[in-house]
């Protein structure tokens, strides 16, 4: 007779008919009797690489919107499948070429172990959301020839009519219907890349087998060797201009919503705009290394908390006007520079004096001289570079020559739409750091002060103070205390998520590694703090 769940379940038959609406694939399960080990695969970073928000893009209160389910009328990151169709070169070339250096190779074995494994049954598992995600999640697998019993994805409503707060409330009760209509398994596992979701998992099949043994579930079932396995991260990243592109076409259809009235009351329209740290003469990476080496530190001095940089000259601690980007050559122009002296501050803070080459090019610093900001302690700003008073000459060995390219430290954040700001305005998150009045600061410039024999054009000795930038204090911030879940129910509410993962083909990615991996679900996840110029300088 068909076992039934306890007293506070519904009354759910545990039959492998019953069972099969829990799974979006048209295919027979295999008798109860045949089975006596049950694989569980999680989809995202744990047998897929899926690409994930890329934190040197936007800032922290943005990676936060983009996580919540509520951000867009199609919803975030997590919930429009728009995404992951453009992980790699998009799914029509993907596809084809079984989206080929996007799996975790070692994972896809085990699948293709367990297929082979007559008295096994495997399931492929996933907190997204059925509805946007069944059929492209269905086509991956299938592009990599994995052929799993059972692809669960989160419905709206399991088949009892059961609502689901989270992610692990889905996983956890579908996972009991299988333990329970496979009543001979002697044996689970479960691969899962999210820590939080490890421990989980853990807890819950302690509790239910000691329920089991206790008598509480009114079952017959013996309890069950459940092993979880974690996974490490295998986290990617979009080519940035794609992601960019993506993220612009989601905003699009939003705003059309919202426009015609079609979007929830309190829905707002939105606008990706930029926030400026600083403008630069930008050193490229392959002459870092050469320009820190030019760092002394004495032989028993703590490293540690030592910052390497070298990687620009600073125009303007600011976004850059117009005029004054006329005057160096506008983004992308090219200046070439020698290292003419190298100094320490306070022990905190090691820089490069530098001229341009020829001397007599023009160029433009809001510094008193022109500086390589090479290595700061953690107490250390790179503002202090312009309190350097005394300069210690280098060998010729030492003057370095290098090429720059004027550009802009930047990131990226979703903000409300607003139709009378001027593109001057939307640089700022806080309107309280705009400037009244005229958009266009007092500045100087070698190209009209008086050369001085070194280049610097400086027409007085007053030191000028590098104010480091405005800190991002985005308008999007932390709205819902719930925060969003990667296949999370919809709300009224517009939370914040944090960003994790490491960088990936097209393009630089953030940082990889767990402490930048956060589950969807979590409240208490740690945001990124890059969000300042200090980070980037």
């Amino acid at each position: 007779m068909p076992h039934v769940a306890g007293p506070n379940a519904k009354a759910t038959y545990h039959t492998v008919t019953a069972l099969k609406r829990w799974s979006c694939d048209d295919k027979e399960l295999p008798p109860v009797s045949d089975i006596k080990a049950i694989h569980v695969f999680d989809f995202d970073n744990t047998l897929f690489a899926s690409p994930l928000p890329n934190k040197q893009l936007w800032n922290s209160a943005t990676l936060g919107q983009l996580g919540s389910p509520d951000i867009f009328v199609s919803g975030g990151w997590w919930h429009d499948a728009s995404i992951l169709s453009a992980t790699g070169q998009g799914i029509d070339k993907e596809e084809k070429r079984a989206w080929d250096g996007w799996w975790n190779e070692h994972i896809v074995s085990l699948v293709e172990l367990s297929m082979q494994q007559k008295d096994a049954i495997s399931v492929l598992l996933t907190g997204r959301g059925e509805a946007n995600f069944s059929d492209l999640i269905k086509r991956i697998a299938r592009s990599k020839k994995l052929d799993f019993d059972m692809v669960c994805l989160k419905p709206a409503t399991g088949p009892a009519g059961q609502r689901f707060r989270n992610t692990m409330d889905f996983k956890q009760e579908l996972l009991k219907d299988i333990i329970y209509t496979y009543r001979d398994a002697e044996e689970l596992r479960i691969y899962e890349d999210r820590v939080k979701h490890t421990k989980g998992f853990r807890d819950f099949f302690f509790e239910f087998n000691r329920d089991l043994m206790a008598g509480k579930n009114q079952s017959s079932r013996r309890p069950i060797v459940a092993e979880v396995i974690q996974v490490a991260e295998n986290a990617t990243q979009l080519d940035p201009v794609a992601e960019i592109a993506e993220i612009q076409k989601q905003i699009n259809a939003h705003n059309i919503q919202v426009k015609t009235g079609n979007a929830p009351p309190g829905t707002i329209p939105y606008q990706i705009k930029k926030t400026v740290f600083y403008t630069g003469y930008m050193i490229a990476s392959n002459m870092t290394d050469k320009l820190s080496s030019l760092v002394n530190l004495a032989a028993n001095a703590p490293k540690d908390d030592i910052r390497f940089l070298a990687n620009s000259i600073l125009i303007t601690p600011k976004p850059c006007p117009k005029s004054i980007l006329d005057k160096v050559g506008g983004i992308g122009a090219k200046v070439r520079w020698k290292v003419t002296g190298v100094s320490c501050f306070e022990n905190k803070l090691w820089a490069a004096r530098v001229e341009p080459v020829p001397k007599s090019a023009k160029f433009y610093s809001e510094n008193p001289i022109p500086t390589v900001v090479l290595a700061i302690r953690k107490n250390g700003r790179p503002a202090d570079a312009a309190r350097i008073v005394n300069w210690h000459p280098v060998p010729e060995s030492q003057a370095y020559e290098f090429d720059s390219v004027v550009g802009e430290k930047q990131m990226l954040r979703i903000e409300e739409e607003q139709a009378d700001e001027c593109e001057y305005e939307s640089y700022f998150p806080n309107k309280a750091n705009r400037r009244a009045g005229s958009h266009e600061p007092q500045h100087r410039s070698n190209e009209h002060r008086p050369h001085n024999g070194n280049g610097r054009g400086r027409d007085d000795n007053r030191p000028n103070t590098y104010r480091g930038g405005n800190r991002d204090r985005g308008r999007g911030g932390n709205r819902n205390p719930s925060y969003g879940t990667r296949g999370g129910h919809r709300g009224s509410h517009r939370g914040d998520r944090g960003g994790r993962g490491r960088g990936r083909g097209g393009g630089g990615g953030g940082g990889g590694g767990p402490s930048q991996y956060r589950s969807l679900d979590d409240p208490n996840h740690g945001q990124p703090s890059h969000d300042g110029p200090d980070a980037f300088y």
